[in-house]
């Protein structure tokens, strides 16, 4: 795994703060076992992380009397880093509670922070909706970061175009060809507008008693398409800058929300960069399933699938078997696992 590469000043800054992050959840932790040896919180019960805020989180209610209830928890240090949609064990206080125990996940999305270090997104997930749009315009090879993760963390992918009433204009004519390529590979692709108010009820179909994220590029609409999907909710809808036509963050923390007839949705931050720095080259092959069927096709093992005689790779692409931009992108992403960094084509 190719990690940002720090200065020794770096390092030492780096070093100097997580010792200070671990001294304040020590006396957090201390504070927290008071408590739990006073007696001053109620009956453990079981609870879902609806949002994450530093050491504390929201913490939903699933039984008893206060079921649905929402409360603001206090985290133990030992029990890790706790995402939205972890399932956990929790007991109220008069100040909101104490989560004392997690349940074991079924799936999680990760991504590495700036240094490297692999973080939970969001926990027990059936799909991965990647949101694009023809405005700010779709980049594949960032649809492709998108496809390799949902694939390393074993989560369903679905491809969903939002904003799809801007299809037949100028600005829009680069698309049904990439469209098109990943309906060939056999991707989920949904087509919907909020504007035109299309394609809204397939999605709510297919994420009916579901537990789903958005992901995608700020200002593709994933608040526009969630106020749509769930009324009332009302998020912070952002606007397209008018130079760059690249979105502005609207939402800063991951949250989950109730469908009404059953299912979950996550809601992430926008992300402009997806990183694949903890993915290694056979995780990036197995996120391309056209080139994962040539694996060990070629002449010899070692093969770049660059310009070695034999190679399986330039014989698919040069008899049309897999598509030259879906091929560049895949080359594209394995060069930037050695740079440490990805960056949107």
């Amino acid at each position: 795994m190719a990690k940002r590469k720090l200065t020794r000043r770096q390092a030492w800054r780096v070093e100097k703060i997580q010792a200070e992050r671990a001294k304040r959840a020590e006396r957090r932790d201390n504070r927290l076992d008071d408590k739990l040896e006073g007696g001053d919180l109620g009956p453990e019960q079981a609870g879902l992380i609806i949002s994450h805020f530093g050491r504390s989180v929201d913490v939903e209610a699933l039984e008893g009397e206060e079921a649905g209830n929402i409360h603001r928890c206090h985290m133990r240090t030992n029990l890790g880093q706790l995402v939205t949609g972890d399932r956990v064990v929790w007991r109220a206080s008069n100040d909101g509670g104490v989560v004392v125990a997690t349940q074991p996940r079924s799936s999680e999305l990760q991504r590495p922070n700036n240094q490297g270090e692999l973080k939970p997104v969001a926990a027990n997930i059936d799909f991965i909706v990647i949101v694009f749009a023809v405005e700010p315009r779709a980049h594949a090879n960032l649809i492709d970061r998108y496809l390799v993760a949902a694939e390393a963390c074993g989560i369903e992918p679905v491809l969903l175009l939002n904003k799809y009433d801007l299809l037949d204009t100028e600005a829009g004519a680069y698309m049904p060809p990439l469209l098109e390529q990943y309906e060939k590979l056999g991707y989920r692709v949904l087509k919907a507008s909020t504007t035109a108010e299309h394609g809204l009820d397939e999605l709510k179909t297919l994420l009916n008693n579901r537990i789903s994220v958005f992901v995608g590029q700020s200002g593709v609409g994933k608040s526009s398409l969630i106020n749509k999907l769930l009324p009332g909710i009302d998020l912070r809808v952002g606007e397209l800058s008018e130079q760059s036509r690249k979105g502005r963050h609207t939402t800063t923390t991951a949250r989950l929300f109730h469908f009404p007839d059953g299912g979950d949705l996550i809601d992430s931050p926008g992300i402009r960069e997806f990183a694949l720095w903890h993915i290694d080259a056979e995780q990036v092959l197995d996120g391309f399933p056209e080139l994962r069927e040539l694996r060990g096709m070629c002449k010899f093992r070692d093969c770049k699938h660059e310009q070695e005689p034999g190679c399986a790779f330039k014989r698919a692409l040069e008899e049309g078997e897999i598509s030259e931009p879906r091929f560049n992108s895949y080359r594209q992403i394995l060069a930037s696992l050695d740079d440490g960094q990805l960056r949107d084509s």
